[in-house]
């Protein structure tokens, strides 16, 4: 038996915008994503097997789980049968915007090749990941990337330095249907879209190219906040409470509910825990967290494999199990 237990980091995005309703029904967007350090975790057990059996616990019962569903595409890409068991401690709120499932996946894309012993191209496990989930490839690249299309459509950008944050994750469950529903982009013609596009390009530029002295904190903006607040008037209160202990930027993530703040310390976090701690919302959690650079997210990718990769370092992980 191989085994491994993986840490499945979180998603925030730094910026998001919705632009219109595609013919494919999908929405087209441009957003910035960046990996942070809260994270799952998943315990992985490989046997080999004459028949394929995949098996999930954990601590929550999530129904059609991308985890069995991720397993199945590896295994039969890489043309292996084995018995598999996951073990899944869920720590990334679900309905929170932060992609918890999506990275969950992703993280079986990358380990179970590993300890499997298989090989898969990194460009089928970007096309099974984006079969999987919208979210999904961004996880295998980690760190800072440009999204645009349905957000699969990605381009790793320089990593936004590793500043300590602070997250609001309240016990308030955001339908993503009902988000685009109420944002109301339904046609291909958007009156915002242009708008949106030059706003979007600006903040892109602040945030890759910090020497020109543009503030990308001032430019970040959430297309999805202002029909999620209307719908859940306390996310809008969150965000002011975190924005007034000094957060730059304090925004939602992704379709909601989380909300997130960035500091320049870790003191300011600790500062800004204090000053929020009794005035949140009922079930309401603060989670201290940081921003994953890309090297980072990849050096914690290696060291949770490490025993089953291959000497050479590259990426994805490559095992050791592989014949000549």
């Amino acid at each position: 038996m191989r085994e491994a237990t993986v840490q499945s980091f979180a998603k925030i995005n730094l910026d998001l915008r919705v632009l219109y309703k595609r013919p494919d029904q999908f929405h087209e967007l441009r957003t910035v994503f960046q990996t942070i350090s809260l994270a799952d975790r998943i315990h992985i057990q490989v046997e080999p097997a004459r028949r394929t059996k995949l098996t999930l616990g954990g601590n929550l019962d999530i129904p059609d789980n991308l985890i069995l569903r991720a397993a199945e595409a590896v295994l039969k890409a890489a043309r292996v049968r084995a018995a598999v068991h996951f073990e899944l401690d869920k720590r990334i709120p679900m309905g929170a915007g932060l992609g918890g499932g999506s990275s969950n996946a992703a993280a079986i894309l990358l380990a179970l090749p590993v300890l499997a012993g298989a090989a898969i191209p990194f460009e089928k496990l970007i096309q099974i990941g984006t079969a999987l989930g919208s979210d999904v490839p961004f996880f295998l690249y980690g760190g800072t990337a440009l999204g645009i299309g349905r957000g699969t459509e990605l381009y790793p950008l320089p990593s936004v330095p590793a500043r300590s944050g602070l997250l609001i994750a309240p016990a308030i469950h955001v339908s993503t249907a009902d988000a685009y529903r109420d944002l109301g982009r339904t046609t291909l013609t958007s009156p915002v879209a242009d708008v949106d596009t030059v706003t979007f390009q600006l903040f892109v530029s602040a945030l890759c190219d910090p020497a020109a002295g543009r503030d990308w904190e001032s430019l970040s903006a959430n297309d999805f906040e202002g029909a999620v607040f209307r719908r859940h008037p306390a996310l809008l209160a969150i965000k002011r409470r975190l924005g007034s202990t000094g957060a730059r930027p304090a925004l939602m993530t992704g379709s909601g509910s989380a909300v997130f703040g960035l500091f320049d310390s870790r003191n300011l976090v600790q500062q800004a825990a204090r000053e929020l701690a009794g005035t949140l919302p009922a079930g309401a959690k603060a989670v201290r967290m940081t921003l994953l650079t890309q090297r980072a997210y990849r050096n914690r990718w290696r060291n949770q494999l490490a025993g089953h990769l291959s000497p050479v370092t590259i990426w994805p992980p490559r095992s050791r199990y592989l014949k000549s």
